[in-house]
């Protein structure tokens, strides 16, 4: 009884922790992102320079070669007088690309509607977060994220039976150098190709560097459901360091753990459901960096990657290419590029791993995947919900009868107990010693109603994060008044439905001998109901079909247990 009273307690206090936390973030929302720039923070240059052993020498930050912190709105642009929008649109996004540095500094994806304004496109790139995709080259008089490029002439919109469309922008020839940068945009894809044309016209071999950043203010996106915590933040991979998320916070103070050098890998920003991502050339060595660009209220801060560009005589021309992916987690997508150029894919391996199912990942891809191939068959996102919990129910039958058979039992002694309480009165340990008798007489284990719902709970966190990860979920509708399976029930239906559930529940269960308990059991529903109306509606309909189905098998189990017992009983008599 101590063990369940400890295990009734911590779900209680967790619960008030967890509610307390939510009102917290509800009464006081986040400020929005400051619109204007500021510049860099001591003077630290956005880019680092290259260390050994990264092969061709670079100039050192502090000579002024490596490019600070370019303005990052439109409007600082347009102020300076250095730079003009160029829009391009495709079948699944709008793209905006400043000629300051040739940045991506704007991404409207025409399929997912922004979380506060569902009239509006979401915008992954953006000016408020002062969120964008830097390239640029290191090296003596080479263009970077700071250069003025001059847009060519071109299509700006994809459309009839075009699978592809081209920016070209070019840099002012230095020395004879001459540099472009062109993007790639492909029809049904959000994988952006980027190759650096370099044309050396000098006298002298360019021995360069290559560098892919993203930049992005420390503030979670808007509208994120104050009781869901999701990362929002840089992440890598390599094969040595595998997946590593680098937190915000630790970036700021100079004190972030990631794998420094490798000769494979990618470097992301990530948040819930979208990822951009820059993938270098399979095979080359890299240098990873992540640090602050501005502090203050609204830090910026910038993380990326440098990879060595190949030694260009005098006369000689190079494409140099790299990969960046901006858009939503998908599942199918994120593997498809995680396999090798020899197979189709980018080489990007883990990718797939941006998606935070957090610590159950080996069990929550697969309930995925079941989730995905239902859905192929019902066509709803939230029937599939359905269907998947009545497997995983059926499933896991065999635990759940043997659980509420325990629980039946307790429930059929529960007068004997209560006759056993009052005889022992104080004496605590007679009763325990007492209470332990009549569970042997009786062939009862009184944690046989525990035991076989702790082994299930790996699987049901597992499908809490599978649910909440996917970005399929996104604008999903069910029926009538749930049009989107990733927010909140607007009316509370789902909630309220569930709390009366849980009461069900409890009085189905045996009734706890010691007061607290049971007024703690009494309380649970509340609580968790009330937490629950911030929940997903797609997680609380998981929540709800798997109650309905509880207490259905409960009753069921129940109903035969007490029949049998009656029948026993009027047998001896």
């Amino acid at each position: 009884m101590e063990i369940r009273r400890l295990i009734l307690l911590s779900i209680f206090f967790f619960s008030l922790v967890m509610l307390w936390d939510a009102w917290q973030q509800y009464n006081n929302p986040r400020e929005a992102a400051s619109m204007a720039s500021s510049p860099a923070s001591s003077g630290v240059p956005a880019v680092p320079a290259p260390t050994p052993p990264m092969a061709a020498p670079v100039p050192s930050a502090s000579s002024g070669a490596v490019p600070a912190a370019a303005p990052a709105t439109v409007e600082a642009m347009g102020a300076a007088g250095k730079g003009e929008t160029i829009e391009i649109r495709t079948d699944l996004f709008t793209a905006q690309v400043s000629t300051l540095g040739g940045d991506l500094i704007g991404l409207e994806l025409h399929n997912y509607k922004a979380t506060e304004d569902s009239s509006r496109n979401f915008k992954l790139f953006d000016i408020q977060h002062k969120y964008a995709a830097q390239s640029g080259l290191i090296g003596e008089g080479l263009p970077n994220h700071k250069t003025v490029f001059s847009p060519l002439p071109g299509k700006r919109e994809l459309s009839g039976g075009e699978e592809s469309i081209q920016l070209k922008l070019e840099a002012p020839a230095v020395n004879g150098v001459k540099v472009s940068k062109v993007y790639t945009f492909k029809r049904n894809s959000y994988l952006i190709g980027l190759v650096h044309e370099i044309d050396n016209g000098g006298q002298k071999e360019i021995a360069a560097h290559a560098y892919y950043q993203l930049q992005r203010d420390t503030q979670a996106p808007a509208g994120e459901s104050s009781m869901v915590s999701t990362f929002t933040g840089p992440a890598e991979y390599t094969e040595q360091g595998k997946f590593q998320k680098i937190d915000f916070k630790d970036i700021e103070k100079g004190s972030a753990k990631f794998e420094q050098k490798a000769d494979n890998g990618w470097m992301a920003m990530i948040q819930h459901y979208f990822v951009s991502a820059w993938i270098p050339q399979e095979n080359l060595p890299r240098e990873f960096y992540a640090r602050s660009l501005e502090g203050g209220a609204n830090p910026v801060v910038a993380a990326g990657l440098i990879v060595p560009v190949p030694a260009i005589a005098p006369g000689g021309k190079l494409d140099y290419s790299a990969s960046l992916y901006a858009g939503p987690q998908i599942q199918s997508i994120l593997n498809q590029l995680s396999k090798p150029v020899a197979e189709g894919g980018i080489g990007a391996q883990g990718l797939s791993l941006v998606v935070d199912y957090g610590w159950l990942t080996i069990v929550a891809a697969p309930i995925f995947w079941l989730l995905e191939v239902i859905n192929k068959v019902i066509g709803n996102w939230g029937w599939s919900i359905v269907i998947l919990t009545i497997l995983i129910k059926a499933l896991f039958f065999p635990l759940s009868a043997a659980s509420y058979k325990s629980m039946a039992k307790m429930r059929a002694l529960a007068p004997r107990l209560q006759v056993l309480k009052e005889r022992c009165g104080d004496d605590k340990q007679k009763l325990n010693m007492e209470m332990m008798n009549l569970y042997k007489m009786e062939k009862v284990n009184p944690l046989g109603g525990c035991l076989p719902i702790l082994i299930q709970i790996p699987v049901f966190i597992a499908l809490y994060w599978a649910l909440l990860g996917a970005v399929e979920m996104r604008n999903a509708p069910w029926i009538l008044w749930i049009q989107d399976l990733s927010s909140q029930d607007p009316y509370y239906v789902l909630p309220i439905v569930m709390m009366v559930t849980m009461l069900v529940q409890t009085k189905l269960n045996p009734t706890p001998p010691d007061p607290m308990q049971a007024k703690i059991a009494m309380i649970m529903p509340f609580a968790f109901g009330i937490m629950f109306f911030f929940f997903p509606a797609g997680l609380v309909l998981y929540w709800v079909v798997n109650n309905l189905l509880s207490i259905a098998q409960q009753w069921q189990i129940t109903r035969l247990i007490e029949r049998g017992g009656k029948a026993a009983n009027d047998a001896k008599a």
